[in-house]
């Protein structure tokens, strides 16, 4: 396990850096969109890095204001507080946050950007059908994120995902209005091919990102169920709070794309085509997996 917290954390870092060479693909371009301009280049890095970072930091915030998560104490509600005390000294970690979500559906979140700044939520739904072991498996889930240092890694893709958005956006907007038409005008056919890269790549990198947030992102669900499991030698608590959850289902009254990724299980409303883009694996799929695990122990 302190090896997969280990390859997370390098992991994190080859992500920011292949994230760097896509923004500083999309910002050359606008350079040479605007006149083959170094001091655009460098703004459009300098602009790009400082929203990164403030998303990153911003993102648990964002995740407690969007969703309308109110903060609790162990009198509040003893029951949840108790599981995650538990689960908290079980892995070696600090007790983390502890908010609650009014909400029937059944879901729960981890977020923070290490251990000792960890909080996790859960939705009024998920007290009111899950019995304690299947509480503590959900919970067993997340504080697996946090001890892996998903949510860290999460928080960068995220972070990364939009600023990559913004500047295609920006050449998309920009290329539909017209900026940018003496200097290629100027270049002549150099200045064309520039265009007609830039408007392929303003479509090509959004997806290319999104691709990448999914596959990293679904693949730290399954690496957080197997820790779960692990961490209450119990995985039938875990699996019998899946089942219910694909019965009942888990999307939110209140649907944010934002902080989709966060949630245990998937929180937006959809179907077929929708569900090929959830930062989540089918439920039945984890299912399948946490038993295969089980036969194989």
């Amino acid at each position: 396990m302190y090896s997969q917290i280990a390859a997370n954390k390098r992991r994190s870092l080859v992500i920011i850096l292949g994230f760097l060479v896509l923004i500083g693909i999309i910002a050359w371009f606008l350079s040479r969109y605007f006149g083959n301009n170094n001091n655009t280049f460098y703004i459009i890095i300098g602009v790009a890095a400082a929203y990164a970072v403030l998303s990153y930091y911003s993102a648990s915030r964002m995740a407690l204001a969007v969703n309308g998560a109110k903060e609790i104490t162990k009198k509040d509600n003893p029951r949840l507080w108790r599981i995650i005390e538990n689960l908290s000294i079980t892995d070696g970690l600090p007790m983390p946050r502890v908010f609650i979500i009014d909400d029937p559906a059944p879901n729960a979140f981890a977020t923070g950007n290490r251990p000792d700044k960890a909080i996790v939520c859960a939705t009024t739904g998920l007290l009111e059908i899950m019995n304690d072991s299947e509480l503590q498996g959900v919970f067993a889930h997340e504080m697996g994120h946090v001890k892996n240092y998903d949510i860290r890694v999460s928080m960068v893709v995220f972070a990364l995902v939009a600023v990559v958005a913004i500047l295609t956006d920006i050449i998309i907007q920009f290329t539909w209005f017209g900026v940018g038409t003496r200097e290629r005008d100027n270049e002549g056919q150099a200045g064309s091919i520039i265009l007609v890269v830039g408007i392929v790549a303003a479509i090509l990198a959004p997806v290319i990102a999104t691709l990448i947030q999914l596959a990293i992102s679904r693949q730290r669900e399954y690496l957080a169920d197997a820790t779960g499991a692990l961490t209450t030698r119990y995985p039938e608590g875990l699996i019998s709070a899946l089942e219910k959850i694909d019965k009942t289902g888990s999307a939110l009254r209140k649907q944010n794309t934002a902080t989709a990724h966060f949630f245990f299980a998937n929180p937006l409303k959809g179907h077929s085509i929708t569900n090929l883009f959830s930062t989540h694996p089918p439920i039945k799929d984890r299912i399948a997996r946490l038993r295969s695990a089980e036969t194989h122990a």
